[in-house]
């Protein structure tokens, strides 16, 4: 199988009541998401996050630390998906759908509404309150082979 790594943003309103969600166009109807999508060749995760919802939803936003990771196996794309799903917070722009062959809607939900159409565990606004922070490491010159103080 081959491996997709996906990041996707959780965006959720000034008052925590609402999260922002697209509505994607799919083969056998269509289904909502967070926005976000597959991270590309030399991509990191936030980069990735935040290209993916601009694209989406033409909204400029910065993300922070995670908020869940999930996995799925899409056995007949024979893909392995890891979901990372950021926190985030929107800095500027207007909704507007730049993809309207893969984007049929984006709509600011009610949370409790929401968490019925997409894949995330119970209780989003409790997620906020103990996101994991996110760590970039760059470039990694050693091997693991090496150790850790490496011999």
């Amino acid at each position: 199988m081959k491996r997709a790594d996906v990041a996707y943003v959780l965006l959720l309103d000034e008052a925590k009541e609402k999260v922002l969600i697209v509505k994607n166009i799919g083969e056998i109807g269509s289904y909502y998401t967070l926005p976000g999508g597959a991270v590309e060749e030399g991509e990191t995760l936030p980069e990735a996050a935040v290209r993916e919802v601009k694209e989406e939803t033409g909204l400029h936003v910065e993300v922070s630390g995670i908020v869940s990771v999930m996995e799925a196996f899409f056995e007949a794309r024979g893909h392995h998906a890891i979901f990372f799903i950021f926190e985030g917070e929107v800095k500027g722009g207007d909704i507007n759908i730049s993809m309207p062959d893969e984007i049929e809607e984006v709509v600011w939900m009610e949370v409790e509404e929401a968490e019925r159409y997409l894949s995330l565990p119970e209780g989003v606004k409790e997620l906020l309150l103990r996101t994991a922070p996110y760590t970039n490491w760059g470039r990694v010159q050693h091997t693991l082979s090496q150790g850790v103080d490496g011999e």
